[in-house]
């Protein structure tokens, strides 16, 4: 499989995410982190984007809360390039009506290859990489070529 690169430039477009009951250790994480994330652009779905808003004072662009859409509208712009690392406070003890549409999140920031943290360790440490501070280039595979090879594929059967 072939791969392409893409740049993350320095100033990084964050998606910010929260289930429920990681609301409030998602927001007590950003005010702790609240200097580093003002450089960026950053990104949220519904009730989070607006708990940032109105308890930090960060500008985020809010998407639709994420069991009515959000994690797809997150997802599109991932696929599009328009987001560059996503936190995730993901809540491991509670089912989530939205269970699929966060799979499906997940699988798409894996497959455009960008950082994903899920708790906040995985946060701290990307955060304070050198890479938060400079560019890097992901590397996605090459959708011109996959389509290429599966078209040989099927005309070949």
């Amino acid at each position: 499989m072939e791969y392409v690169k893409l740049d993350i430039k320095k100033q990084k477009k964050i998606a910010l995410v929260a289930h429920d009951n990681m609301k409030k250790r998602l927001l007590k994480w950003i005010k702790a982190n609240k200097d580093i994330l003002k450089q960026h652009v950053l990104y949220g779905t519904g009730t989070t984007a607006g708990l940032i808003e109105d308890h930090i004072g960060l500008k985020v662009e809010a998407f639709k809360s994420g069991p009515m859409g959000g994690d797809q509208q997150l997802g599109a712009k991932i696929s599009e390039g328009d987001i560059d690392l996503m936190i995730f406070f993901w809540d491991p003890l509670e089912a989530q009506p939205h269970d699929p549409d966060v799979k499906a999140l997940l699988r798409i920031a894996v497959l455009y290859d960008i950082p994903v943290a899920n708790n906040q360790a995985t946060a701290d440490f990307i955060l304070t990489s050198p890479f938060m501070n400079k560019e890097y280039k992901r590397h996605i595979i090459d959708q011109n070529n996959l389509m290429n090879e599966r078209k040989e594929y099927f005309l070949n059967i």
